[in-house]
């Protein structure tokens, strides 16, 4: 009788490493794969024009015969947001807690797609069978309701994925996160623990979610005047303590911002939200109240440009304005690469006259992630064979990776990932042993990934220096029939520079006839000439260069 040689784990993230979201990481053993969340990232500033950055999955497209589930860990945008796109190529289950799938079902509802999928509901101390996998959901908490880490059952053993968490000993609502759980599979030993790095740089523990109503009742007790508040949609616990500050001081309270709307809608129908009779109004109603009995609850704590707060902050939004006097809280710290445009909304609603109460200024927001102490702790109740730092940029889980080796770890037990390597672990060895295709994909309106490297390199350049289109009309012959059309946006302004314009509609026409004079020359040769030798000339005027475009136009014989 022959052995059968055995599997290695694979650990594939597909996202969420050296960046903050798209988060997504494949777990795959022989002809069994699934997948853990599925996010998207905000765009850089260089991606002009992106809405969403998501996921690349040719991996999972090739291997769609082996994958059984994807497993959703709680309702963050950061990992649940990708969904819509990702399922029209791998349609399979999606597992997560009831507040998860209920959002995720929103979604799919906006993408028309909620009756091709299948959505499977399970709570803390659930298991479920994924082929060979078992997988055991651990009550957590974090800045949403009904999230949830991981226990993964493999047959080499077990793996811990704490998925985001915090350490929260007085929750808004439900039981503190499930320590002794932890602490049992710890005793009888993980193979793997991957934990949230987004906060190790900071000491000690991360406040509790309560810290912030009492700020609340402090700041709403004090204004005389109407109250906004911006603040994650998804943070239904944040939601709530405003609420219960409105209650508490008499005040009547609206929504602005569709996902606002849509996910109180949800929470409240599933009971994460309790909201007294009476309370919520709609915005055209509130506004009929006096300034100092209404509440505002709004999306934009990121300062998106969309956005309700930063259309109000702008004088865009069409049914709200700052007014002098106006408090706006700002209940959210700026996720990186956001902060520019976050405190360019501080800014409008300052000039509006607003008054604005902001992170740096009170304790309006608390983090929804672990920081030193309390990672410090897990690795302590896990004691892991090996370890993956995950979620954050390469500096947090650089940190993450030092912190696990003060605490006795060694250093080649601790894997220090990129998106797209694959870590092969056995019962006794753990080592990186290739890679598979990864990266962005990016979302630009109803367009999944037809902009490319290209398109942004475009889109840069126009932004950067404008655009010259030089619009030629030849005969059949090849002669040119009328001197150029020259169209200049975002270079010059016509008016105000006729002799450059001039100047540059006879360089080019020249150039167009010694061009065609060459029989030799066909119209993309003469194109080519127009965008070097013009670009050239417009450097030596003017130090800038625009994006060239010659359109030649052949008019048939007979009408030239």
């Amino acid at each position: 009788m022959t052995n059968r040689k055995k599997n290695n784990l694979k650990v594939i993230p597909l996202g969420g490493l050296e960046e903050i979201g798209k988060n997504m990481t494949v777990f795959e053993y022989g002809e069994c794969i699934f997948v853990v969340d599925c996010g998207v990232a905000f765009p850089e500033d260089e991606m002009l024009g992106v809405d969403l950055v998501i996921p690349d999955v040719s991996y999972l497209e090739k291997n769609i015969d082996k994958v059984k589930g994807i497993v959703v860990t709680h309702g963050h945008e950061d990992h649940i947001g990708a969904l819509p796109y990702i399922l029209n190529k791998v349609n399979v289950p999606v597992y997560g807690t009831e507040l998860t799938l209920a959002l995720i079902e929103n979604k799919l509802v906006e993408h028309q797609m909620v009756n091709d999928i299948e959505l499977k509901v399970v709570k803390a101390g659930d298991t479920i069978e994924l082929g060979v996998f078992k997988i055991e959901f651990i009550h957590s908490t974090h800045s949403i309701a009904d999230s949830v880490a991981l226990a993964i059952f493999t047959p080499v053993g077990v793996v811990i994925h704490t998925s985001d968490f915090k350490i929260d000993q007085t929750p808004i609502e439900g039981e503190p996160m499930d320590l002794p759980r932890l602490a049992e599979l710890g005793k009888k030993g993980v193979l793997l623990l991957m934990a949230d790095s987004t906060n190790v740089e900071r000491p000690g523990y991360t406040m509790s979610e309560r810290t912030v109503g009492d700020t609340l009742d402090n700041v709403f007790k004090n204004a005389k005047s109407r109250i906004i508040v911006a603040t994650f949609a998804s943070n239904i616990h944040r939601i709530q303590q405003i609420i219960n500050s409105s209650v508490k001081f008499d005040r009547k309270v609206s929504l602005s911002g569709r996902s606002m709307v849509n996910v109180v809608s949800v929470a409240m129908k599933l009971g994460y939200l309790n909201i007294p009779p009476g309370v919520l109004l709609d915005i055209d109603k509130i506004q009929k109240l006096p300034q100092e009995q209404i509440v505002m609850i709004t999306t934009g704590s990121q300062g998106e440009p969309m956005s309700a707060l930063t259309r109000i902050a702008t004088s865009t939004h069409r049914k709200v304005g700052i007014e002098k006097g106006d408090l706006v809280i700002i209940s959210a710290s700026a996720i990186p690469g956001n902060e520019k445009f976050i405190s360019r909304v501080i800014d409008d609603l300052f000039k509006q006259g607003a008054d604005v109460i902001y992170d740096e200024l009170a304790e309006i927001h608390v983090s929804g992630h672990a920081r030193k102490e309390e990672l410090k702790l897990i690795h302590r109740l896990v004691k892991p064979r090996f370890f993956v730092p995950v979620h954050g940029e390469y500096r947090h889980l650089k940190q993450h990776a030092n912190l696990a080796q003060f605490l006795g770890m060694k250093e080649e037990d601790i894997f220090l990932m990129e998106n797209g390597q694959v870590l092969e672990i056995s019962q006794k060895k753990a080592q990186i042993t290739g890679n598979v295709q990864a990266g962005d994909v990016l979302i630009d309106g109803l367009g999944i990934g037809d902009v490319g490297n290209v398109v942004l390199k475009d889109r840069k350049h126009l932004s950067e220096d404008g655009l010259i289109v030089v619009v030629a009309t030849v005969s059949q012959e090849g002669n040119l029939i009328n001197e150029p059309e020259v169209i200049s946006r975002g270079f010059v302004y016509v008016k105000e520079s006729e002799s450059l314009i001039d100047d540059i509609r006879d360089f080019a026409g020249d150039l167009i006839v010694k061009s065609l004079a060459r029989k030799k020359n066909g119209y993309n040769n003469t194109k080519n000439i127009i965008k070097d030798e013009l670009g050239s000339y417009l450097y030596q005027r003017t130090k800038r260069s625009p994006m060239i475009l010659p359109v030649i136009i052949e008019i048939p014989k007979g009408q030239a």
